[in-house]
């Protein structure tokens, strides 16, 4: 017998799958979506994607925002603005970093989550 999921489960997925939805029409490059569920107290995934420039990061941000709070996801925090070379997003359940690729090399945020092969490229 296969459990349902609970609402908290639900509203989870439905805020992953809308941060991936504006990355995609906001032509994030390199997506990467990794599942903390179960593995860290600080939040049930990360997602990593990249923008062309300064200002196509900080405009996949000002877009995730406005998409945060028109789905009701309330205040959420936000560090990096407006350098924009490295922009974080905490929703509380869903922690988005948007990066310039330089940076995003240079920090490598997804070789210290993805330890035992635990994540997925969305591109």
């Amino acid at each position: 017998m296969v459990a349902e999921p609970s609402e908290d489960q639900s509203r989870s997925h439905a805020l992953e799958d809308m941060i991936l939805a504006r990355l995609d029409d906001d032509k994030a490059q390199d997506v990467v979506f990794i599942d903390l569920k179960g593995k860290s107290p600080v939040a049930d995934a990360l997602i990593v994607a990249s923008g062309r420039s300064h200002r196509h990061v900080g405009a996949m941000a000002d877009h995730l925002l406005r998409a945060l709070k028109d789905e009701g996801y309330g205040k959420v925090r936000i560090e990096g603005l407006p350098h924009c070379d490295w922009v974080l997003i905490d929703t509380g359940d869903v922690i988005i970093h948007l990066f310039r690729p330089e940076v995003r090399t240079f920090y490598n945020i997804e070789k210290i989550w993805s330890v035992d092969s635990a994540h997925r490229a969305v591109s």
